[in-house]
């Protein structure tokens, strides 16, 4: 174990925001306003997104969950503080409780108007709140072998994530409705399991020369070896409310990837499951959260999900003293006893039936923790 190391396991973390009319709670354009002052101070950090009301941030390469911590809580506060002074609120919700995006302004930007045409509406109402998070890699060898077995894990820790529940004023019956927003897209969902990096990246030229892509960013699985950069970037959650809700989910992410790098050095591989039965499970975790069963497919049987993540922490357990993330990933408990984003937000449904207070709610969590 000792002779192993583990820094190559940097994270960064992307995040998605809703802005907010403080007087009518639908989503507003800030004319990418906050884009340029937020620029100003934190460089290009912060960028506009494809739909005017959605303003997206990135972390620096973090070493470690505390510098993501740290990272994430200033982007927050930053970008929070810079709405409050064009008289705007922001929060993280997967969706928008009631805004239609039929209403939302579109960013007049060539990449952006390019998708538009192609994708069409699927493009106009993809108007959804994400977090993605990078996991460093030595090399894209790995980064590959790594993706592939990770692909089991996505369900689970996906349901974790689920924040939200509601979608154009209706009650959609889904904890992680966004998800069923972005299916509509190609190229989506659990992807395949390729034997090697030579298969992923002849699977991305034959996309480019069929003129199905003209690069590999319009791949936008749950998971992908990223084009660029030498990370695997996890794409399946929701925006999570608060920031420490995202810190463990990165963690348990980080987690992950550390420890089948570790059996990847004891010669142990974790079994593959193919594409169709992760899917199975994903579609379970959006409908259910973290309140319904998931399949074990070693035991051919329907367990809690709860259950499940107690097993996926005790999977990660060893790993978490060389990261120095066991603080964080605890926090996974705190969350199963205080639901998801989206349970949060429909016990505050219930209580008046009230939207307008579910965004209220979003609004003020953003901070909290901070």
């Amino acid at each position: 174990m000792s002779n192993l190391s583990y820094k190559q396991f940097t994270l960064g973390v992307e995040e998605e925001y809703m802005v907010i009319d403080p007087e009518t709670r639908e989503l507003k354009s800030h004319e990418q306003k906050i884009v340029q002052e937020g620029q100003k101070v934190i460089k290009d950090k912060v960028k506009a997104e494809m739909h005017q009301a959605v303003v997206e941030v990135g972390t620096d390469i973090c070493h470690d969950i505390d510098e993501a911590f740290m990272d994430v809580g200033t982007l927050r506060k930053t970008i929070s503080s810079i709405a409050g002074e064009l008289g705007l609120w922001v929060g993280a919700s997967g969706t928008h409780p009631f805004s239609h995006w039929q209403s939302q302004l579109i960013t007049d930007h060539i990449r952006y108007n390019e998708i538009v045409n192609e994708l069409q509406e699927a493009a106009r109402s993809n108007l959804i709140f994400g977090l993605h998070v990078h996991v460093g890699m030595e090399n894209r060898e790995m980064a590959i072998h790594i993706a592939n077995s990770a692909r089991y894990f996505l369900p689970h820790i996906y349901a974790l994530s689920t924040n939200s529940p509601f979608w154009e004023g209706r009650k959609t019956g889904y904890k992680s409705y966004r998800t069923k927003v972005f299916d509509k897209f190609p190229r989506t969902g659990i992807p395949d399991y390729f034997d090697s990096i030579e298969a992923y990246e002849n699977y991305v030229k034959l996309l480019v020369k069929t003129n199905c892509i003209d690069n590999a960013k319009k791949i936008w699985w749950d998971l992908r070896v990223h084009p660029f950069f030498n990370t695997v970037e996890f794409r399946i959650c929701d925006i999570p409310m608060t920031v420490q809700e995202t810190i463990t989910i990165a963690a348990l992410f980080q987690g992950v990837c550390a420890k089948l790098y570790k059996l990847r050095s004891q010669n142990l591989n974790f079994i593959m499951y193919s594409r169709a039965l992760i899917t199975e499970n994903k579609w379970r975790a959006g409908r259910y959260g973290i309140d319904g069963n998931l399949i074990d497919f070693g035991k051919e049987t329907e367990v809690n999900t709860r259950v499940l993540i107690y097993e996926l922490l005790d999977f990660i357990d060893d790993v978490l003293p060389v990261l120095g993330s066991r603080h964080a990933v605890n926090h996974v408990h705190k969350m199963m006893e205080q639901g998801t984003g989206a349970d949060r937000q429909l016990n505050k449904f219930e209580e008046n039936q009230s939207l307008v207070e579910v965004v209220d709610l979003i609004h003020d969590s953003f901070l909290s923790g901070l």
